[in-house]
């Protein structure tokens, strides 16, 4: 080779390099693409404080979070995963979750779990993070729903105690709406605040067995059990005891009715009490929704919350470090303060927050079984069919033979597929 092919190969690889460089640079500075659901200031706020947190602990790694509005959100999550994901979504547990694994759209988190020492730290939350005996979610918090209530208003029409029983709670609705309160608040426009009614009324009457094969698809909706909890749930709508036109409300613009005292009750997951003012919070009661047949075990919603990496995430490996990083017992706290929860992490401290307290004792005391909630125990398909039917219940109570008719309908054919 001669002397001046020396020098022009030199100059080729010398300008190659200088050509790549910034390309070069930009591949070792990795992206982490995180894409985050919130509802409020505060759910925002505390996910960003925790992404901070990661960004020093791995100055290494460029950070790009994305903030959508959980109901956009929920739309949006299947076009993500099956075209071109972020690295972290955030989702749920139970049916929720085994619908994308099951359609291999996550990745299997499995030896991240025995890695980790998650299987001890995370144990009660395991099945409802297991697919076919994998794990495909990293659980973060998860939370109580029961009812909230104005102590106040309770005091002024001379209610003494929280009600335990059904008919205590019925002659708390009568005594409140004597006095021109409305008895609840509740926001019908977000379909799945009205499951909470249906879930809590079925756990109740019906017990978590029976709830948990009726979510399964093996029970018919013209069972006399099902058609009992709607007309339970009817003596409510036909004495008057919820908020007028329900489902012109969401859940942000029915909770001024309990903020300003028009409305005494709520029933709601823990998740809303980072939005109360001091005001408000000094105010508000909260307690285990009522028992209704006392034969029935008591079984309680405890939705699980969690981080996922999307099966075709171009960045797993600092996915993985974002997710072992966020499943400790010091971040797990720091979530569930700022989500209005529970940390998931068994070693986490327990909650100061009184609402979270009684939260945490009514879970840690439930003999009955935890269900995830009706849209994330049920099958997507079956669940918007049974949420549009209840949606129709409340617009018209009548309708509960030929809504439950088309609702049984819908059953044999989502589950013949």
């Amino acid at each position: 080779m001669t002397h001046q092919s020396r020098i022009t190969l030199a100059a080729v690889a010398l300008a190659s390099a200088f050509a790549m460089g910034p390309l070069a640079t930009a591949a070792h500075a990795a992206t982490l693409d995180i894409n985050i659901a919130f509802k409020g200031a505060s759910q925002r706020a505390v996910w960003t404080q925790v992404v901070d947190e990661f960004k020093k602990a791995h100055p290494g790694t460029d950070v790009k979070v994305a903030f959508i509005d959980e109901e956009a959100y929920k739309v949006q999550l299947p076009g993500w995963l099956t075209t071109a994901p972020p690295d972290i979504v955030n989702w749920h547990d139970g049916e929720r979750m085994a619908y994308y694994a099951k359609r291999g759209l996550f990745e299997d988190l499995s030896g991240d779990w025995s890695k980790n020492g998650w299987d001890s730290t995370y144990a009660s939350t395991k099945e409802a993070s297991s697919y076919n005996g994998k794990q495909y979610a990293a659980p973060t918090v998860y939370y109580s729903w029961g009812m909230f209530y104005r102590k106040d208003l309770f005091q002024k029409v001379g209610i003494a105690g929280e009600p335990k029983t059904w008919n205590d709670f019925l002659d708390d609705c009568k005594k409140l709406k004597a006095a021109g309160i409305t008895p609840i608040a509740v926001a019908g426009r977000d379909a799945w605040t009205l499951a909470g009614w249906f879930d809590y009324l079925d756990l109740r009457l019906n017990g978590n067995a029976f709830h948990q094969k009726l979510m399964a698809g093996e029970v018919p909706y013209t069972d006399a059990r099902v058609k009992k909890v709607y007309t339970t749930w009817k003596q409510l709508l036909d004495a008057g005891y919820f908020i007028d036109n329900s489902l012109s409300y969401d859940l942000d613009s029915a909770q001024p009715f309990l903020f300003q005292g028009k409305a005494a009750m709520m029933l709601m997951g823990t998740f809303i009490t980072g939005g109360f003012s001091p005001t408000v919070k000094s105010e508000m009661g909260y307690f285990q929704f009522p028992i209704i047949d006392a034969n029935v075990p008591t079984a309680e919603d405890g939705p699980v919350e969690t981080l996922n990496i999307p099966a075709k995430a171009k960045n797993k490996a600092d996915a993985r470090a974002f997710l072992a990083f966020t499943e400790t017992p010091k971040i797990g706290a720091q979530l569930a303060v700022g989500l209005g929860s529970l940390s998931a992490n068994s070693q986490s401290p327990e909650p100061d927050d009184p609402i979270s307290k009684i939260g945490f004792q009514i879970l840690s005391n439930t003999k009955g079984g935890i269900a995830q909630f009706y849209d994330r125990d049920m099958t997507k398909e079956m669940a918007d069919e049974g949420m549009k039917g209840m949606q129709q219940f409340v617009s018209d109570p009548t309708q509960i033979d030929s809504i439950l008719a088309r609702l049984e309908q819908a059953r044999q054919r989502i589950y013949k597929k």
